[in-house]
């Protein structure tokens, strides 16, 4: 019993694997004919947030993911089975992209988003190259970053009127001491 469940809730998944490369087309399309103004929305981003929940990272990853599918499926039938995958390619153009892709699919090993980005560092750094060490950075991190960068925004479209020079100053200590314990915790770490 159990064995036949397996299998139904396992052909859903694959029956749905390539979801996201539909949706980053949809996305894509919505956006690049501005057609989120038929609904009555300013921005692409506040209709992706409005309508479906999704904030402006993750449309714009989907749609980066639908780019890198369709560069890739005319060299060959094993692709990218989820946006993740696809996300240590974007940053490479079209033709790199297939070059690395193939590559990578030759050497057998399985594929996983850890694996295609070791694969590209490990290239990289053969290249000379300095390799992708985002997947370094916290969570914690990253969520002061943004808030950082979301204060910033109100201060720029406020055209800096209400930030005073202590305000500017206090965001650069806490990003400057949130710098340096996380390097002190990543230093105790290894």
């Amino acid at each position: 019993m159990q064995q036949d469940r397996l299998k139904q809730l396992e052909d859903i998944i694959a029956g749905n694997q390539y979801r996201f490369y539909e949706i980053g087309q949809a996305l894509k399309e919505i956006r690049d004919l501005r057609l989120y103004k038929q609904a009555l929305f300013n921005t692409f981003e506040a209709y992706a947030r409005s309508r479906w929940d999704i904030g402006r990272s993750q449309a714009y990853r989907l749609i980066d993911a639908y780019s890198v599918i369709n560069n890739l499926s005319p060299i060959g039938d094993r692709l990218p089975g989820n946006e993740t995958q696809t996300r240590p390619l974007v940053p490479l153009s079209p033709p790199e992209q297939r070059k690395i892709w193939k590559d990578f699919i030759s050497t057998g090993v399985e594929i996983t988003a850890r694996n295609i980005k070791t694969f590209i560092n490990e290239r990289n750094a053969k290249e000379g190259r300095t390799p992708d060490r985002t997947d370094l950075i916290n969570d914690e991190y990253m969520a002061a970053v943004q808030e950082l960068l979301k204060q910033i925004r109100y201060a720029q479209n406020d055209h800096w009127q209400k930030t005073s020079r202590q305000t500017a100053l206090l965001w650069h200590r806490i990003m400057q001491e949130a710098i340096v314990s996380m390097e002190a915790s990543n230093g105790a770490n290894t």
